[in-house]
């Protein structure tokens, strides 16, 4: 046998000996029961998903009704007992839904009523604010009237004026914010934009094209407040409201003057409805603030306009075409979901926003889920449904706002069923009080601005209080002398006259046996459940010191002294 075939038998050997090998060890060929051939290795998978959390526990009864208690707070003039009940049963997003679905109490119909009643031969300022009272504590669109008080301060007309005393045109106005409440944005804006009541204001109304040879300029006002307060504001935006920079680290700002006379010429042409070319100066015989500007188009500027975003206003076109393209380029801007959105949240839920919460509430404005901008309905659900407006925890300290005096003063008629023989509401002027009227402003600019801080602590910590600004020493005792005179008093007349206001103490008079349950009905009604034990401890005490006193009495100074405190001062 030659080398390669020795070599190739003993390969053959080795082969059949590694065989062997393999065979033995995997079982093969053996009678061993115990021995069983390998399971092929598994193939890998994916590891099964973790189980869901478990599911949130149902809200207890106190948690649903602090809830409820602080949903009204919100988005109405004040909690009552049986509107908590009511959002308790049905639920805060039913709630909502069934107040857009109410219908429209209007300031003007209110105001009728009230004129075909009232003794007097004129009607007076203090008229129109009584109707403002009689929407504001008895209407039952609540939502749609607490955001169109809200809406009134940003979009202000104010009775301070040359025209104050057309309490007729002034209602008109306001019922253009009642009515845009639940609409579209956009048309809010054209309809505030061709008010009488706004035309004149911001003197819009009788606005001239240019004519260098009797010096005449359009005029600017309502051109830059449109901008300033009722759209875009002053500087650019990002969508959580915080201010874009520029490479100086400056705030860009979203116009400058050649736009303000750019749109100031697109705002020309415009009188009240009855006024021709004719009549365009004989204003007393035109005289009309219920029904919307129309215009003439001989005093409108048909020249060529650059707005904002570049957008060009061709020249020739019609006063309302070239209206129409200026409002839309500032329905369209990007500042005006989040500009308009935060002063929406600051009126109704706290007045320093995370910028997480603008920019949801600025995205419901953008598209409202079905491709549709400006949907205010879906603006306010986004404000009172988010997670920082319904968590009974709150965020932070900063969380919540003060409340307004006008709204303190509703919310206390509202929790207390307050009312008057005559069936009306007799508080025409609420400014002497609390340095607030509906329809009152002294300028433009409102009662307060959204960016007012004091100085030291708020300012430090970049925080505002809006509402502070209106608050001095001097009104702070007037509000105080204010509920007492209601609250604490009120209720001991004997035989009020028609124009009283009286509060009926029965139900708190029932609680006094049980003090700790009188006082969780006050904390309900006042401060959304959420009364601190050391203001518990001082009222039991109170309890208990007054306890020879009559049962009224008691009650009356108990409900004056949760009014009057610091707790109550802030809506949480």
């Amino acid at each position: 046998m030659n080398t390669g075939n020795m070599l190739m038998a003993k390969w053959k050997l080795i082969i059949l000996a590694l065989g062997a090998v393999t065979i033995a060890a995997c079982g093969g060929g053996s009678s061993d029961s115990s021995t069983t051939p390998s399971e092929p290795a598994p193939i890998p998978t994916t590891p099964p998903p973790p189980p869901p959390p478990p599911p949130e526990p149902e809200p207890t009864l106190e948690e649903k009704q602090r809830d409820a208690a602080r949903l009204l707070n919100q988005a109405t003039f004040g909690a009552r007992l049986t509107d908590i009940e009511t959002v308790v049963e049905i639920g805060v997003e039913s709630w909502i839904s069934q107040q857009f679905a109410l219908p429209v109490t209007s300031a003007v119909d209110t105001l009728e009523m009230i004129d075909e009643t009232k003794d007097d031969e004129e009607l007076y300022r203090h008229h129109r604010v009584n109707a403002w009272w009689q929407s504001a504590v008895y209407a039952q669109d609540q939502l749609r009237q607490r955001v169109a008080f809200a809406l009134s301060q940003i979009m202000v007309v104010s009775d301070r004026s040359s025209f104050g005393n057309d309490h007729y045109g002034m209602v008109t106005y306001y019922d253009v914010l009642v009515s845009g409440a639940f609409g579209n944005f956009r048309d809010l804006l054209e309809d505030v934009t061709l008010s009488p009541a706004m035309g004149m204001y911001l003197s819009m109304l009788g606005n001239e094209k240019p004519d260098t040879e009797r010096n005449i300029r359009p005029d600017e006002n309502y051109a830059r407040e449109l901008m300033q307060l009722f759209s875009i504001g002053l500087v650019e935006l990002n969508q959580d409201g915080t201010i874009k920079r520029g490479i100086d680290n400056a705030p860009i700002p979203t116009y400058d003057q050649s736009t303000i006379e750019h749109y100031a010429h697109v705002f020309t042409g415009w009188h009240f409805a009855p006024t021709t070319e004719e009549t365009w100066y004989r204003w007393w015989l035109n005289y009309d603030t219920e029904s919307p500007m129309t215009p003439v188009e001989a005093y409108h500027d048909k020249a060529e306009k650059t707005l904002l975003s570049d957008v060009i206003v061709p020249a020739n076109q019609t006063a309302q075409d070239d209206l129409a393209m200026a409002l839309d380029s500032l329905f369209l801007h990007p500042n005006i979901g989040p500009f308009i959105g935060k002063q929406l949240i600051q009126k109704l839920v706290t007045s320093n926003p995370s910028a997480g919460y603008i920019a949801r509430v600025a995205a419901a404005f953008d598209d409202n889920g079905l491709g549709v901008r400006g949907d205010m309905k879906a603006v306010i659900t986004a404000i009172l449904l988010d997670e920082e407006a319904r968590s009974l925890d709150t965020p932070d300290e900063s969380f919540g706002k003060l409340r307004e005096p006008l709204i303190k003063i509703a919310h206390m008629m509202r929790a207390l069923d307050a009312t008057q023989e005559d069936g009306q509401i007799d508080l025409g002027y609420p400014d002497y009080f609390v340095n607030q009227a509906p329809q009152s402003a002294p300028s433009v600019f409102n009662f307060f601005s959204p960016s007012y801080s004091t100085p030291g602590e708020l300012s430090d910590n970049n925080l505002v209080a809006p509402e502070l600004q209106i608050m001095t020493e001097t009104y702070v005792v007037r509000a105080t002398n204010y509920f007492a005179y209601t609250a604490l008093w009120s209720h001991s007349v004997e035989d009020p006259e028609p124009d009283q206001l009286v509060i009926d103490y029965t139900e708190e008079i029932a609680m006094l046996d049980s003090p700790q349950t009188l006082l969780d009905h006050l904390a309900l009604l006042f401060l959304n459940g959420d009364m601190s034990a050391g203001m518990q401890e001082a009222l039991l005490d109170v309890l208990a010191e007054t306890e020879t006193w009559k049962p009224e009495d008691r009650v009356a100074n108990l409900v004056f002294l949760v009014l009057a405190s610091p707790q109550y001062a802030v809506q949480k």
